[in-house]
């Protein structure tokens, strides 16, 4: 567990990182494994007939990086919940801006959010994390 929990403010960012854009190839590897074969995330003609600049990025595939960027930094033993808002929608070859921020901390546990965002701002998803602390 990264000592930042037991030392950091209310309100201090824990991390901050860009993520690489996901690249058509990346979705069609996601969609094979997970069985979620929607053409929104697969067919740019249809991506595009449905109103989308380009492929859409899975929103489990975002949640699975906001999950990668929060087991990164602290022991997922210790992990003991991980909820997910999804807000927006990330297209093919966007990159993204991932953020935790710790919101409250008791002698047990702290609470952690995380946000997904574009680089110009706009939200994709939010989430909450509880890290069990040792006591």
């Amino acid at each position: 567990m990264s000592a930042d929990l037991l030392t950091a403010e209310i309100g201090s960012e824990l991390a901050r990182e860009t993520g690489d854009p996901c690249r058509p190839e990346d979705l069609r590897r996601y969609a094979e494994a997970s069985g979620e074969l929607n053409p929104l995330h697969l067919d740019r003609d249809f991506a595009h007939a449905a109103g989308f600049d380009d492929l859409i990025v899975h929103g489990m595939l975002n949640m699975a990086r906001m999950g990668r960027l929060l087991t990164s930094r602290y022991e997922s033993a210790q992990l003991s919940s991980f909820t997910t808002r999804f807000e927006g929608v990330l297209l093919v070859g966007q990159p993204s801006v991932l953020t935790m921020q710790l919101v409250a901390r008791t002698d047990a546990a702290a609470e952690i959010e995380i946000l997904m965002c574009t680089l110009d701002g706009r939200r994709i998803a939010s989430g909450r994390a509880t890290i069990r602390l040792a006591v």
